[in-house]
């Protein structure tokens, strides 16, 4: 049954939905797997692919470790694969080198113009990152956008990690505002799980991340070009 609740607020996903992920992120993931690595160039390769990035076309492959997965899930994942490493102490290394990376991370589009439009509607807009709260922190602070976000999410910031619904619950809990009158926007279906799981209201797709269409729309309400064409389909939906 369509929800017809009005929309109050927006849970934002960051990598893939507010930033481009290639632009943003693929080099950043090939330093990551050097350092998990310790500079063993073969090693790296191996890593790389084990987290999700195709070794011919350079992306990252939906659903991955590196394209959905938290700082820890993809420390986990190398020193499974032998990086010589400690997973705490991995985690610890990739979120630093993670949160020095985000000011480098690339704007799907003007987002203080964007989150401006949409909190003067009344919108109250939160961030849900498998990313750490520092990292999400930083590119807030980055980018001039802090003023506009409510909250802020990470996978640490103990609310679980993504597809579970801790994010969206937490996001209720500090907003006041139910889940069924928010709308979660992300790139990939982890975004999606979570925005189903949480009882969000509304589920939004955006193909500037890792997810294709074909599979967004198995659990998306609207797959969307970007967050650009956010407020269109905001209107469309208000309109019936």
């Amino acid at each position: 049954m369509r929800n017809n609740r009005p929309i109050r607020a927006i849970l934002f996903d960051k990598d893939g939905t507010l930033f481009d992920y290639e632009k943003s992120w693929g080099a950043v993931n090939r330093a990551a797997a050097r350092l998990a690595a310790r500079g063993d160039e073969a090693l790296a390769a191996t890593l790389l692919a084990i987290g999700g990035v195709d070794p011919a076309s350079g992306r990252t492959r939906p659903g991955s470790p590196l394209a959905a997965g938290s700082t820890r899930e993809i420390a986990e994942a190398w020193v499974e694969a032998n990086s010589p490493y400690e997973v705490s102490a991995l985690t610890t290394d990739l979120d630093g080198l993670f949160t020095r990376s985000a000011v480098h991370a690339v704007p799907v589009t003007d987002l203080d113009a964007l989150m401006g439009r949409l909190t003067a509607r009344g919108l109250v807009l939160g961030i849900a990152s498998s990313d750490s709260e520092g990292a999400v922190r930083t590119t807030l602070r980055a980018f001039g956008l802090e003023h506009h976000v409510r909250c802020a999410i990470g996978y640490d910031s103990g609310f679980g990690a993504k597809p579970g619904p801790g994010m969206v619950h937490g996001f209720a809990a500090a907003t006041g505002i139910a889940p069924a009158e928010m709308a979660v926007v992300g790139d990939n279906l982890h975004d999606m799980e979570m925005a189903r799981a949480g009882g969000a209201g509304l589920r939004i797709g955006v193909l500037t991340g890792t997810g294709s269409r074909a599979d967004l729309a198995t659990l998306a309400d609207i797959c969307l070009p970007s967050i650009a064409d956010l407020e269109q389909a905001l209107d469309a939906r208000a309109a019936g």
